[in-house]
């Protein structure tokens, strides 16, 4: 018990013995792990990645040790900075979330690595609890841009056709393309909308079918 609290002591300078940097170490493990449970539960992309939750993990025990040897020489401290700017992933991370969770693993390494392990205890538990709860609450959820395909027959009025519903059904709409089809006897319209949050593709399909003759129309989503 006393080892723990002793552990656990802001007041800890940097520059310490091996246990305490293996004690660092410990701990960046342990509360990665934490991360890497949250972003499991949390995971809403397309493409689970099992080496990215091993990323997390060794990126943030890693860090709690180069903390450890930086911290007493700035000189160092930028060289190595220096040179993680140049890593890149193999595979780009799409979702702005990953990096937030890059960024978390990365924050408490540091704070490990600078024995405020406390603190690293704090921010892990903290953090993970609004990770969980945003991602439950589905907080700032809205509807994800569309690419709206529509063909009419080239002897209708066509001009302005969908535009009172696209007004109703849509927060935002532009007409970003205009192209003939089937050897002219069709026109192509081609959309970018942000769908209103209480709108259901299917109602908008509807609507649009009873203005173009019941022609093809498609609904292409963007991305998350």
């Amino acid at each position: 018990m006393d080892l723990l609290e002793t552990m656990l002591q802001p007041n800890i300078k940097t520059g310490g013995t091996v246990g305490l940097s293996i004690a660092a170490m410990v701990i960046s493990f342990v509360l990665s792990l934490l991360i890497t449970v949250v972003y499991r539960r949390t995971f809403s992309g397309e493409r689970y990645s099992q080496a990215f939750v091993h990323t997390i993990i060794m990126m943030s025990v890693i860090v709690s040790v180069v903390m450890n040897v930086v911290s007493d020489n700035a000189g160092v401290a930028f060289g190595l900075f220096a040179v993680f700017s140049l890593i890149r992933f193999r595979s780009e991370v799409t979702d702005a979330k990953d990096i937030s969770y890059i960024f978390f693993g990365l924050c408490v390494g540091m704070t490990a690595g600078l024995y405020r392990f406390d603190l690293a205890i704090v921010l892990t538990v903290f953090a993970s609890l609004a990770f969980y709860l945003l991602h439950r609450t589905g907080y700032g959820k809205g509807k994800h841009m569309q690419i709206l395909k529509v063909t009419v027959p080239e002897t209708m009025n066509h001009e302005g056709l969908m535009d009172g519903v696209l007004d109703e059904f849509t927060m935002s709409h532009e007409l970003r393309k205009v192209e003939t089809a089937d050897l002219g006897t069709m026109i192509l319209y081609t959309y970018a909308i942000q769908g209103k949050p209480d709108t259901l593709d299917r109602d908008l399909l509807d609507r649009i079918r009873e203005k173009n003759a019941n022609l093809k129309v498609s609904l292409t989503y963007l991305g998350k």
